[in-house]
């Protein structure tokens, strides 16, 4: 009973952080897209979340931080969607699943606003290719969970590399301006372009 009681208040504790993180992130995106990213200061954030400025800096580094939070657990969403998948599917399948999956979530209009904040800051467009690394690493890190044969890691990562890059090429052709595709219409087709050249 005792070590029942003992682990409720950690798991309180995580949900009341994870509610916390998710409205600091929901406010400073309302705002950046309201006022304008370099108009909107962390006070307006901490206020429009209900915390002190003190809070904020519990859960983020910078306004930067904000932005990238939404780009980096990207990656760890996607490596979920592989581990669940069907032992019986081909990677490339399961990954372009998970990939369609994850980023179907996010409604176009939103996706092309957040993408257009984050090119207006040359920091955080650094910041964001550097984490096309992470997210690449945390994805062959769940294909070789899922299918742990020494002998197809060298194709594993391979796949692990196209998917990232689809998610890369796919962004930089949503940004331009005139296009009609959505993120995912230009995700499938980049999946498809590569499926049928192997």
């Amino acid at each position: 009973m005792s070590s029942i009681n003992s682990k409720s208040p950690e798991g309180l504790r995580a949900r009341k952080q994870r509610e916390t993180r998710q409205r600091i992130t929901d406010a400073g995106i309302c705002l950046f897209l309201e006022k304008g990213y370099d108009e909107t200061t962390i006070d307006d954030v901490a206020a429009s979340a209900g915390i002190s400025r003190r809070t904020f800096f519990h859960y983020f580094k910078s306004k930067d931080d904000i932005l990238l939070s939404l780009q980096s657990g990207m990656g760890d969403k996607i490596a979920d969607a592989v581990r669940r998948a069907h032992i019986d599917k081909r990677p490339l399948e399961a990954v372009r699943e998970a990939v369609l999956e994850v980023c179907g979530t996010v409604p176009p209009e939103d996706m092309k606003a957040i993408d257009r904040l984050m090119r207006s800051s040359e920091t955080i467009q650094a910041r964001k290719q550097a984490s096309y690394v992470e997210h690449e690493s945390t994805l062959f890190a769940a294909l070789i969970e899922r299918w742990p044969d020494p002998e197809r890691q060298s194709a594993l990562r391979l796949v692990a590399m196209l998917a990232i890059g689809v998610i890369r090429l796919s962004t930089d052709a949503f940004s331009q301006e005139g296009t009609q595709q959505t993120m995912i219409d230009l995700m499938r087709n980049a999946f498809d372009a590569i499926q049928s050249e192997v």
